[in-house]
């Protein structure tokens, strides 16, 4: 008998599989109703904790206890902060430009162009990338050096993640900071530090997964595709292009590390003029 139970793991990826596409075509149905397609980047953080959660229900009897429930409460953790604080962030906010921009591309029906390009494809990342959390639910291996190395790498990337927003927004509530580049705290050390930790995180939930060569090597595409989303998909490459026309941001680029947090080239003058 394996570590892994892979006969329960392969029905459990089908039943997570419908739980993210009901999450995020429920996300879909709102977005349509409400004419804001923002709403499916509340649902990503949502769909993860469901799939966790359902993991960790039909997990029980295949899987060492603490490591299913270290699985599940990680992801669910991770999950909600993000879509409660982007749900906050974008109170009051029209849409998001990043669907404007991709929608005005569409031939024939927006919406329709929506579900197939946005929404799907976000359920389908969202099953690929969650693939850690049921490999480790799974695993009779009991919590080892190794597992708790990769709950350091996730409380040190979610840490990351949530002070870096936090710092964002405060920054971003004063006043006295509009018109200015954010690059205090962690921003002064790399210019995205909620992505670089939203990597560590799943970084951390694939080592939590890595029981033996077999899952370790079965879900290495989740952390690889989560980190090249951040850094050349849609998140650290479009906010790049977007920020490149300020004034001050070329400044702030040539003295801050793109993604790994390193030292400032040198200190950031005061009077800088431009915004994130």
């Amino acid at each position: 008998m394996t570590a892994t139970d892979w006969g329960a793991l392969g029905f459990n990826l089908a039943v997570s599989a419908g739980v993210a596409g009901a999450v995020i075509l429920a996300a879909f149905a709102v977005a349509v109703r409400c004419g804001l397609h923002r709403i499916v980047d509340i649902a990503w953080g949502i769909a993860f904790a469901a799939v966790a959660l359902t993991t960790w229900l039909l997990s029980a009897g295949h899987g060492d206890d603490r490591r299913r429930l270290l699985a599940w409460a990680a992801t669910a953790v991770w999950g909600l902060r993000l879509a409660a604080h982007i749900a906050w962030r974008s109170r009051s906010h029209g849409e998001d430009r990043r669907y404007t921009a991709l929608l005005d591309k569409a031939r024939g029906n927006r919406t329709w162009y929506a579900l197939r390009t946005v929404y799907l494809a976000q359920a389908a990342l969202v099953w690929l990338i969650s693939l850690p959390v049921q490999a480790a639910s799974y695993s009779s291996v009991p919590l080892n050096s190794l597992a708790f190395c990769g709950i350091a790498v996730w409380a040190l990337g979610l840490g990351f993640e949530a002070v870096g927003d936090h710092q964002l927004a405060r920054f971003k509530q004063d006043p006295a900071h509009r018109g200015r580049i954010m690059n205090q705290g962690l921003w002064a050390w790399t210019r995205h530090p909620n992505y670089f930790g939203d990597s560590l995180v799943w970084w951390g939930l694939y080592l939590l997964a890595c029981t033996s060569w077999q899952p370790a090597l079965a879900v290495l595409l989740s952390p690889v595709l989560m980190t090249l989303l951040l850094t050349v998909g849609s998140g650290k490459r479009l906010l790049e292009k977007h920020m490149a026309h300020r004034p001050a941001y070329a400044a702030y680029a040539t003295r801050t590390s793109g993604f790994l947090p390193m030292p400032p080239k040198k200190p950031a003058p005061a009077n800088q003029i431009g915004t994130r």
